[in-house]
């Protein structure tokens, strides 16, 4: 049993690494809340917009979106002048930003690392993995296509770095610049939960 204090951990992952389902075990293991679609839930309902405009618009990188994160959060911005994308991404970060503060959390992707850099005891954690593994969890957990799944996988890897670096002053998969960087194909998806969760023992005991 797990007995520690407040902690967040953001996971930033290569398309096809088993990041949901790790994040799920691993929520489990230390008893804490994957946050998921919670977060476009809480967005779309203190937004008022519906919640298939936030999928639609989940990690998808926009030029538009000029307005600097590091701020307080949509409550600080006017109305004038902000695209529906702009809007879309500041309550969502908000959301982010919320739901870490109401206690530990487990969040997947969406720049959370960025977004929250400045929060006490936030883990981060990047998982990566070759090409064979993740084009195998592509096809049999996805039903991606075999032929098509090496592309898949370099187009949403695309995205998601796109996306990251518009936002992130960090590189997206840059192991340097999270606290674990773990190649879930050479020690599996339950081996990858046992680490993170001893380290966060470690660290946040």
């Amino acid at each position: 049993m797990y007995n520690m204090k407040q902690y967040v951990i953001s996971i930033g992952r290569q398309f096809g690494c088993g990041a949901h389902e790790i994040a799920t075990k691993l929520s489990k293991k230390l008893g804490v809340p994957y946050c998921d679609k919670e977060i476009i839930k809480r967005a779309a309902k203190e937004s008022g917009f519906d919640e298939n405009i936030f999928k639609f618009y989940d990690e998808k990188f926009t030029t538009s979106f000029l307005y600097n994160v590091s701020t307080d959060g949509f409550s600080a911005i006017t109305g004038s002048g902000m695209t529906l994308e702009d809007k879309i991404f500041q309550y969502q970060f908000d959301s982010i930003r919320k739901l870490a503060a109401e206690g530990s959390c487990i969040i997947v992707g969406r720049c959370a690392d960025y977004i929250l850099r400045d929060t006490p005891n936030l883990l981060t954690v990047f998982l990566h993995a070759d090409n064979e593994f993740r084009c195998k969890r592509a096809v049999s957990i996805y039903g991606i296509d075999e032929k098509n799944a090496l592309k898949e996988i370099r187009n949403t890897d695309k995205k998601r770095a796109r996306f990251h670096n518009f936002y992130s002053e960090k590189k997206w998969g840059d192991a340097t610049t999270y606290d674990i960087s773990v190649n879930v194909a050479k020690i599996g998806i339950d081996a990858t939960v046992d680490l993170i969760a001893d380290y966060i023992n470690t660290r946040f005991a």
